[in-house]
């Protein structure tokens, strides 16, 4: 018992400080940017050695990776948390839409997920990331929404894919300074457009 118990409090500690790791890493990505951050730099703001960054981590790269990954999820998770499934199908591909541009106008996120990671990490490993959050939850809603006959059936790989580089499109001229409601606005006849003709 109280081998287990001291095994779970190694644990609690290590996540823990892996958590403090990514947070500290995502505060000076975003502050600075990746190309001008160190390990160094991250090891003192998390207040852990280099030795413990790196034993938790290999290098940079892959304290992007973990703090790209945690930004992904949260995306997908605030996405699934609007558009729960007793929605309509139509209205949840319209909220989802919405929720992703408020989501992505959290401070630094689409610099990380949009500009930073496909630098540095490629882009396919952010497609990989991708098709496990923020549009797997597109591709779940089109695909629901073809099954019931709302939208019209096509090829739902190559929907997916060119509705997701819309919505970061969006997001990225939304970044920039470009009227939110304008995008939003767009994105919704977009969907409006998919809507299957009534027989």
């Amino acid at each position: 018992m109280q081998h287990a118990k001291f095994r779970r409090s190694n644990r609690e500690r290590s996540e823990t400080m892996r958590a403090e790791l990514i947070t500290a890493a995502r505060r000076l990505f975003t502050r600075g940017s990746y190309a001008e951050t160190s390990t160094p730099d991250i090891a003192q703001a998390a207040g852990v050695t280099r030795g413990a960054l790196y034993h938790h981590f290999a290098d940079k790269q892959a304290l992007l990776l973990a703090v790209i990954e945690a930004e992904a999820e949260a995306v997908a998770a605030e996405i699934e948390t609007e558009t729960p499934p007793d929605m309509p199908v139509i209205r949840q591909l319209s909220e989802g839409a919405a929720t992703y541009l408020r989501a992505m106008a959290v401070p630094g996120r689409t610099r990380l997920l949009l500009l930073d990671g496909p630098a540095v990490l490629g882009r396919t490993v952010m497609d990989d990331i991708d098709s496990r959050h923020a549009a797997r939850t597109l591709r779940e809603g089109l695909a629901q929404a073809m099954d019931e006959g709302a939208i019209s059936a096509l090829p739902l790989d190559a929907l997916t894919s060119l509705l997701s580089a819309t919505f970061d499109r969006a997001a990225l001229a939304i970044e920039g300074g470009d009227v939110a409601s304008d995008y939003a606005e767009v994105l919704d006849r977009i969907i409006a457009g998919l809507l299957q003709p009534p027989r």
